[in-house]
């Protein structure tokens, strides 16, 4: 799907910025494991390729054209409007395939009730994408924090922003007045890592894990409009990995690359780790570039990376052999030339012609880090996530395989996906039947639901493989639907003997004392 820029048909000035925020917001609530969003980026590459200015609105017929370009399956086309008190937004569904345009769907509210308006025509768009589609549409609602108006704007004026220090200012305003505003702390984390402001750029990169770990707490939380999803804390998480780099901090950027590979074995950041673990002097460094040309043998820096760890540990003939290959893919490399031509047997000998260069003498070049993250192709794959998943981690370990479909689940469950979600969460338990992690997430599905007796046996069936908070607080939220506020009270203390600092078992905390306080008043 590509949700282009809404019309302005309003007169009031001052609301220009309202275009670009409808495919922001859509973008953020529709894309999903089952529904891929093509990214602003790539809509913005379609327009360049039709010499179309980023801040002109092209006709209907262009549209058509360009959602044809793109190759998608669904086009959303939509206009607003204010007339001082209410703000009306009309959607349509361009279906490409059947070449059919949707009634027009119209949604209204006050301005400062961008986010629920919003909310309800994200819903409108799941309703005609998937007929079966389950989940009421006041629950969805309710289920999206709106983000603050003014939030919304600044980030939206720092999308649009087309300098540095603008693009800061706005990101910067936008999660000062929303604190969980993940989106926001994303972009400004990439805009201080363009600038080379490494420090700045850890800061804001590390508050998404804070907030990622708030919202998944509790199974499909919500955190200032949208779910802090899988791929964005990947992202955020890549990036915190190059910014640790480039400060210096190797600890770090292992902890964070590490974080990333271990949810989605991708080349590129085995060969960061590779990149670390030679910065850190440790010999797995061969073993990550190794397992990323495994995965592609195309990619000329691979080799390359291989060939300076193996130089810098003595094996010349292997170092020799990966940087032929290197220049096999990439042949005006002139490093890989420079070095193969070094490791040539008497490149280095002296005037008897006994002496051939060690890896201490050589002049090695360092190994080269992949800075591009591609959010676009992470999501586009993961609407083949299935084979392709099960093909990467069958060198996996049981539990990293479970740990990625129970977090693919989140995904689906947090997007309304219920019944795709517990499927995973099956599969999850089936890869690892040690896993407690799977069955807690079946009974947080369950619970979501409304299927409390389910949800309580999945919860229980957890805690006999292993004590877990997770656990104990499924059963807390159910104890206090039924009203049972000693069993609450004994599930509680012991999600919070296991894990004190939880954020999601405090505020459970907070709910039954203010409860038990409710029920002593007279």
């Amino acid at each position: 799907m590509v949700v282009l820029p809404f019309e302005n048909a309003s007169p009031t000035p001052g609301l220009d910025w309202l275009g670009e925020s409808f495919p922001e917001t859509l973008y953020q609530q529709l894309n999903s494991p089952l529904l891929y969003v093509a990214s602003r980026d790539e809509r913005l590459r379609s327009y360049d390729r039709r010499g179309i200015p980023a801040g002109v609105h092209p006709s209907r017929a262009t549209l058509y054209r360009i959602a044809e370009e793109m190759d998608v399956d669904y086009a959303v086309l939509g206009s607003y409007s204010y007339n001082g008190t209410r703000l009306s937004a009309t959607v349509q569904l361009l279906d490409m395939r059947a070449q059919k345009l949707s009634l027009p769907t119209t949604e209204s509210a006050s301005l400062a009730e961008l986010g629920s308006l919003q909310s309800a025509l994200a819903w409108d768009l799941l309703h005609l994408v998937r007929s079966d589609f389950s989940e009421s549409k006041e629950k969805y609602i309710a289920g999206v924090a709106p983000i603050r108006l003014d939030a919304l704007e600044n980030y939206i004026q720092g999308v649009l922003a087309t300098t540095a220090a603008e693009k800061e200012q706005h990101f910067r305003e936008a999660a000062r007045l929303n604190p969980d505003y993940s989106e926001a702390w994303l972009e400004l984390g990439e805009t201080y890592y363009a600038q080379r402001a490494y420090e700045p750029a850890i800061a804001a990169l590390s508050q998404i894990q804070q907030n990622g770990q708030q919202s998944s707490a509790v199974s499909g939380a919500v955190v200032s409009g949208s779910v802090v999803s899988g791929a964005l804390i990947r992202e955020a998480s890549f990036y915190l990995g190059l910014a640790a780099y480039a400060h210096g901090d190797f600890a770090r950027s292992e902890s964070a690359f590490e974080f990333v590979v271990a949810r989605v074995p991708l080349a590129e950041i085995y060969n960061n780790l590779g990149v670390v673990a030679a910065r850190r002097g440790q010999k797995k460094a061969a073993d990550d570039f190794e397992r990323a040309i495994q995965d592609d043998p195309s990619d000329a820096d691979y080799h390359f990376n291989l060939g300076v760890t193996l130089a810098s540990s003595g094996d010349r003939a292997g170092a020799a052999r990966e940087m032929r290959a290197a220049l096999d893919r990439r042949p005006n490399d002139a490093e890989a030339k420079m070095l193969l031509d070094s490791l040539a047997p008497g490149a280095g000998s002296s005037a008897s012609g006994d002496i051939v260069p060690s890896s201490a003498t050589l002049k090695i070049p360092a190994e080269r880090i992949k800075r591009n993250y591609e959010e676009s192709a992470f999501r586009q794959m993961t609407t083949q996530m299935e084979g392709w998943a099960e093909q990467q981690f069958a060198r996996s370990d049981p539990r990293a395989h479970a740990h990625f479909h129970i977090e693919l689940g989140q995904e689906l469950m947090a997007h309304g996906f219920t019944t795709e979600a517990e499927a995973e969460f099956r599969h999850a338990a089936a890869v690892d039947p040690s896993s407690t992690a799977a069955l807690t997430a079946l009974a947080e599905d369950y619970d979501a639901r409304g299927d409390t007796h389910a949800a309580r046996a999945e919860a229980e069936a957890a805690l006999r493989i292993h004590e877990s908070a997770e656990a104990y607080l499924v059963l807390v939220r159910l104890d206090l639907q039924e009203n049972k506020i000693a069993a609450a009270t004994q599930d509680i203390e012991r999600a919070l003997q296991l894990e004190p600092a939880n954020p999601a078992g405090q505020e459970l905390k907070r709910a039954l004392t203010a409860k038990l306080a409710e029920k002593s008043q007279p």
